[in-house]
């Protein structure tokens, strides 16, 4: 998560309404992970749902930011810099969304969260940044939960489904990267409509290799992909405009209870025992990362 200006001291904190609203947002992420899952077993290719996800945020996102920041916001000069986010973005975006179709909805989830621990090796070997043992305890621990949870002695899960998981959490923490530098310069809300406007052609060239024609059930599934998709997105934003992500973010870990319930309810998916194991450690080393992060934006990079 990058830091966004609109968390800047200057604006009023509501952390209670921050809290809320990325609640509603991990919920509706996780709805819309599920739905992907469900719209598979529907016959729906991958491409169709990442291209639906976003040809109909899009409309919701624009309002957004026409409310919000107003038309002018929407300017750039970093086009190449959000291009470049497009590219890496939508690769992780259909990373997870196989990753939800190849494992149940919680084992998913769960490997999504080593998202920090990549996050931290990828800072400390591309960005040069200082990681103290603090951090790389984290990194050990959280990679701990990884191997509980997957239990490599025993074929409890797909090797490709595993190996789709920590690659989308690979690049998402790239992503992350990305996102923290182009939030020096650009709100977070602006970030969002670039990335869905320029997601489009490539994935607009794309539908004319995969789109297919579908039952009135199955568009309604489509529907609450893009609907879902794009309220999370506003969500997203205006949680960081109440609250700082120390406070925000942790949140994020609610996504278990969401995929684990809906899994439950729709396939009579429930985690092992050992995924809650798993799910703890990650779930702590994810925790302790953030807050790392957060004393060292307080004290310096010498936290």
């Amino acid at each position: 998560m990058s830091a966004d200006p609109l968390a800047s001291p200057s604006r009023p904190h509501h952390p209670l309404l921050a809290i809320g609203l990325r609640l509603i947002a991990v919920l509706c992420l996780s709805i819309m992970f599920v739905t992907v899952r469900l719209a598979d077993s529907h016959g729906v290719h991958v491409v169709e749902s990442i291209f639906y996800r976003q040809a109909l945020a899009l409309p919701v996102v624009f309002a957004w930011v026409a409310m919000t920041g107003g038309m002018g916001s929407l300017r750039t000069r970093r086009i190449r810099a959000h291009a470049t986010r497009m590219v890496i973005g939508l690769t992780g975006m259909i990373l997870n969304f196989l990753s939800y179709i190849l494992l149940p909805p919680a084992e998913a989830a769960t490997i999504g969260f080593t998202m920090p621990i990549f996050g931290t090796i990828l800072s400390a070997l591309v960005l040069r940044e200082a990681t103290g043992i603090h951090r790389w305890g984290a990194v050990i621990i959280g990679f701990l939960g990884v191997l509980i949870m997957i239990r490599p002695d025993a074929a409890h899960f797909p090797p490709i489904g595993l190996a789709v998981a920590i690659a989308a959490a690979c690049v998402t923490a790239i992503v992350s990267l990305i996102l923290r530098e182009l939030g020096r310069t650009e709100n977070s809300g602006v970030i969002v409509f670039w990335f869905t406007l320029l997601s489009l052609p490539p994935l607009g060239t794309a539908m004319l290799f995969y789109g297919q024609s579908h039952d009135l059930a199955t568009w309604g599934l489509l529907l609450l992909i893009g609907v879902v998709g794009g309220i999370a997105q506003i969500c997203l934003t205006a949680a960081l405009r109440w609250g700082p992500v120390s406070v925000v973010l942790p949140m994020d870990y609610s996504t278990i209870i969401w995929t684990t319930l809906l899994g439950w309810a729709i396939w009579g998916d429930w985690p092992m025992s050992t995924t809650w194991v798993g799910a703890a450690l990650i779930t702590a080393s994810g925790l302790y990362i953030a807050w790392r992060e957060h004393v060292r934006a307080r004290r310096g990079p010498s936290a």
